[in-house]
């Protein structure tokens, strides 16, 4: 017995580093995107843009769904706000950070992306990127951090639809498609609690998992994360009909 606890003194700090680097692996690359439902015009025009317009897309407040935890809602009652004007808050604020974000994911490739909520030039060849949300969910983000696997998982998903519109001409759709974005199933704090257990530091790798844990879940889950992982996947599906049009290098386009 006296062997067996000085061989867990001596190797504490290996079963800790063991511990993290088991964490860090589960924690990491389980939030995403998805491009569903792509479905392309029966004629669909020959495109080649000379500038490519993003407008904000449309959104509903009574279609967000607020963090259900007891201490979101103490802090949106501490900050002297009801409900109903953290959905308008947190709608406008996904708008906004979807639409700049297609535009600066759009520019970094080499495109002449522009943010704008009026019409564009009817002198110029355009494409058109407009859209609707379907879902702003904040989840719940104590369950995410004791349980995880999915449970309380936040989720941003919309309906796009790509246009264009030649010089003097009326706009025509090449693509329509679902995009969506969520938090993931990284494990919560009871799963990565286990990852040392068979080393005897179930405490020690509780801290450690649950730390990991609460930074990892600060960077990628909540809709802000999920609205520009789903701002990315939209850009990159522009990308593809430049790349299959011929009018972008795939050089241009990231991985």
């Amino acid at each position: 017995m006296f062997n067996s606890m000085n061989f867990v003194r001596k190797n504490a700090a290996r079963f800790v580093c063991v511990t993290m680097v088991c964490c860090s692996a589960l924690l990491t690359g389980c939030a995403g995107s998805n491009i569903t439902n792509a479905s392309e015009a029966n004629a669909r025009p020959q495109v080649r843009p000379d500038n490519i317009y993003v407008y904000t897309f449309d959104a509903n407040p009574d279609q967000v769904k607020l963090d259900g935890g007891m201490l979101q809602k103490l802090k949106t009652q501490l900050e002297g706000s009801s409900a109903a004007q953290k959905q308008v808050a947190d709608a406008d604020q996904v708008r906004e950070q979807v639409a700049n974000e297609i535009v600066h994911q759009l520019q970094s490739m080499g495109l002449h992306a522009i943010r704008s909520d009026g019409p564009a030039p009817a002198d110029q060849n355009v494409l058109l990127v407009q859209g609707s949300f379907d879902t702003i969910d904040s989840g719940n983000r104590r369950r995410r951090v004791l349980i995880g696997l999915g449970a309380g998982k936040s989720q941003v998903s919309s309906s796009v639809q790509i246009l264009y519109k030649p010089a003097g001409g009326a706009p025509r759709l090449v693509q329509s498609f679902t995009a969506d974005a969520d938090s993931g199933k990284a494990p919560g704090m009871v799963e990565t609690a286990g990852v040392g257990a068979a080393a005897g530091v179930v405490a020690t790798s509780a801290a450690v998992g649950g730390g990991l844990h609460a930074a990892s879940e600060t960077k990628r889950a909540g809709v802000s994360a999920d609205a520009k992982r789903l701002a990315d996947a939209v850009a990159k599906q522009i990308a593809q009909i430049g790349v299959n049009g011929g009018w972008l290098s795939t050089e241009h386009v990231k991985g």
